[in-house]
């Protein structure tokens, strides 16, 4: 066979979609699905003005941050999952950087919005939310602070043409920014066994959701490596 012929069909093999193209994508926003359909049902909700429940109260009162923090969280957590698209990254990076822009300015919305509620917004006297203590309250502030700094990160080595530490730290700030899609599992103790509920077990399931996202972020992160970066790395562990 002519070797002018295999290359076309060495190309058309590259840029076909493989699996972890669209499966990856797929799974992320099926984790969040439904912080999004919630975020969506309080917009309504703002909107219609309904809903004057205690929880809801405080936002109609301000309703800016959290009209933001919807905004901005579905925006991240809905582009960026395809960002972890390799056929995306290789066979249309224009559209990866111009949504990569989107996500950026999305995350910091998400967290600059998360702090202010944090710090800002009344508690509230109604479970599971009455039950959030002052280390849960600790907790946010370092979630929200470590996003932005790991966006702040991605966005300066990008800019430094660093892609590997690009990807790493983005990858990071989306396990942060996508925590409520996990802790609505890490929350099903807490339904289950009414008996749990109160300010540690709360502290718990929350805590819980972002430190499993950031423990899966870095293992993909830690098998992403080149292997001798690895390597190199575990002999000065052991030196």
């Amino acid at each position: 066979m002519d070797s002018s012929n295999k290359k076309p069909a060495a190309n058309r093999q590259e840029n076909a979609l493989k699996k972890s193209d669209y499966l990856v994508p797929l799974a992320l926003l099926m984790l969040a699905a439904l912080p999004l359909l919630v975020g969506a049902l309080r917009l309504a909700q703002l909107a219609s003005g309904t809903d004057l429940s205690a929880t809801n109260a405080r936002f109609m009162a301000a309703p800016l941050p959290i009209v933001v923090h919807i905004v901005a969280s579905s925006v991240f957590a809905f582009l960026g999952a395809f960002q972890f698209s390799p056929w995306l990254r290789s066979q249309a990076p224009k559209l990866h950087r111009s949504a990569g822009r989107l996500v950026l300015l999305g995350g910091c919305g998400c967290a600059a919005s998360g702090l202010w509620m944090t710090l800002f917004y009344p508690r509230v006297e109604s479970p599971p939310a009455s039950f959030d203590g002052p280390w849960l309250f600790v907790i946010r502030l370092l979630v929200g602070l470590a996003m932005l700094l790991a966006l702040g990160r991605g966005f300066w080595a990008i800019r430094q043409r660093d892609i590997q530490d690009h990807r790493a730290w983005m990858m990071r700030a989306y396990a942060l920014g996508l925590g409520a899609g996990s802790q609505v599992f890490t929350h099903i103790p807490w339904f289950l066994f009414p008996g749990i509920q109160g300010e540690l077990a709360r502290t718990v399931c929350m805590g819980a959701g972002w430190a499993l996202n950031l423990a899966v972020a870095e293992c993909l992160i830690l098998r992403a490596r080149p292997l001798k970066s690895r390597s190199s790395g575990q002999a000065c562990q052991r030196a």
